[in-house]
């Protein structure tokens, strides 16, 4: 298996918190944030946040920064959680006019995304779900949330919908949590391009094992469309760098993308608060390099052995003689 890199654009920017409101380092324009972008080894591809670094404004000037740059388009996600008229949720609103306009967003961001180059949003309806108990309608507000992006899909064929799960911020509790809601979701709207964005950090937070999530998707109707690569120690998405938390945990990750066949995007998502986002972001790429080769070495033939006697003394023989050469 060969990795196709790409990152969303923030990740090389300056960041913010709730405690650090006017953000840890400087700020970058979005030309400046394309050259650091650019100078990373190894990446090639480049996923935008529609209204962020991607609008009617200023559609003309991304074209150029990405001619410029060699850097492919892989992805816009439309901004359904940062801006205020999105409180209270987008797609699952309760306010039609809300509604309708999170529906109107998607469409022109799938315009956009094949006017760049590529062939792919992904979703993330954070602020869809709901904080206290008795304050929604469980059963209408998913089927908001379903009909909008089944319009949303019927729009454009030539588009992939991705939706990315997350078990909870911003909302306490949002409706796409884990990979069950979301492939009920998924089958619900019954689409073709309606598929998964696996987020290796949403995936431990949910308390999943990325690896089984990847068997789960291609069991389930081949939907893996997207992968967002970070790390986290499993209590929030902590979006630190890849691999430096759970690297045993990827290499079995990877192995089951190699096993399954597949040939999408690795993008990286992390949000290095105290880091420069660019040096973060090459010792990112460096270490998926490094998990991928070892995943490259382990033959299936091998783990139906390990299947065959269940030995996990024989696992960590296998990943000790492999990672510590």
């Amino acid at each position: 298996m060969n990795g196709k890199y790409a990152v969303e654009l923030s990740n090389v920017g300056s960041y913010c918190d709730r405690y650090m409101t006017d953000g840890y380092n400087d700020d970058y324009s979005v030309d400046q944030l394309f050259e650091r972008v650019a100078s990373v080894e190894h990446v090639s591809g480049v996923e935008l946040v529609g209204n962020w670094h991607v609008s009617e404004k200023n559609i003309d000037s991304v074209k150029g920064h990405l001619k410029s740059t060699g850097l492919e388009m892989v992805s816009i996600i439309p901004d359904h959680f940062a801006s205020r008229h999105w409180g209270k949720g987008s797609f699952a609103s309760t306010d039609k006019e809300i509604r309708r306009l999170a529906i109107d967003e998607t469409k022109l961001m799938m315009d956009f995304v094949v006017e760049l180059g590529g062939d792919m949003i992904t979703l993330w309806p954070g602020q869809d779900g709901y904080d206290y108990i008795f304050t929604s309608d469980y059963l209408q507000e998913r089927d908001w949330l379903g009909e909008g992006i089944e319009e949303c899909c019927r729009y454009r064929k030539d588009v992939k919908i991705s939706i990315e799960y997350k078990l909870k911020e911003p909302r306490m509790r949002c409706y796409i949590t884990n990979v069950g809601t979301a492939m009920l979701l998924v089958q619900e709207v019954n689409e073709p391009n309606c598929g998964i964005t696996l987020d290796f950090g949403h995936s431990l937070a949910a308390l999943e094992n990325p690896a089984e999530v990847v068997a789960i998707l291609k069991k389930y109707g081949d939907k893996l469309f997207h992968v967002h690569v970070n790390d986290n120690y499993g209590l929030w998405d902590d979006d630190m760098i890849t691999g430096m938390v759970h690297p045993h945990e990827y290499i079995e990750f990877l192995y089951w993308l190699k096993r399954t066949g597949y040939d999408g995007w690795f993008s990286f998502d992390q949000y290095t608060y105290r880091e420069d986002g660019r040096e973060a972001l090459q010792e990112g790429v460096y270490w998926l390099d490094k998990m991928i080769s070892v995943a490259n070495e382990i033959s299936d033939e091998k783990v139906n052995e390990l299947f065959a006697s269940g030995r996990a003394v024989d696992v960590s023989k296998m990943l000790r003689d492999i990672v510590f050469k």
